[in-house]
C-alpha cells in the first residue's frame, strides 16, 4: 500500500517539508542534539526536512501515524490528506489531491 496522491509530488513534498519543519525538535528524528542542528547552516537544515519529508511519505503507506520528535504526522486516506500535529496545539494539512 502506498499514499494515493494526485497533485504533483513536487508540491506535495514541498508542503510536507515546510509542515514536518514547522515541528521545534524535528531533528531529533535523526538522533541530533540541538546544538548540532543550530551548528547547520539554513540550507543545510531545509534540505534535512526535504529528505525527512520524502523519507515519512514512502513510510506512511506502510504506517499511517508516525512521531517525529513532539510531533505526529497522520496519513489520513480517507480525507486525502497527511495531518502533521505540530505540537499538540497546531496542525497542518498537506493536501493529496
Amino acid at each position: 500500500m502506498g499514499v494515493k496522491h494526485a497533485r504533483e509530488y513536487t508540491d506535495i513534498l514541498k508542503d510536507l517539508t515546510e509542515a514536518i519543519g514547522s515541528i521545534e525538535d524535528s531533528y531529533t528524528f535523526f538522533e541530533m542534539e540541538r546544538s548540532d542542528w543550530l551548528a547547520l547552516e539554513p540550507q543545510q537544515q531545509t534540505d534535512l526536512m526535504e529528505v525527512l519529508a520524502d523519507d515519512l511519505f514512502y513510510a506512511l503507506g506502510e504506517d499511517a501515524v508516525i512521531e517525529v520528535g513532539q510531533g505526529v504526522i497522520n496519513y489520513r486516506s480517507k480525507h486525502h490528506c497527511i495531518e502533521v500535529s505540530v505540537d499538540g496545539k497546531e496542525s497542518r494539512i498537506v493536501r493529496l489531491i
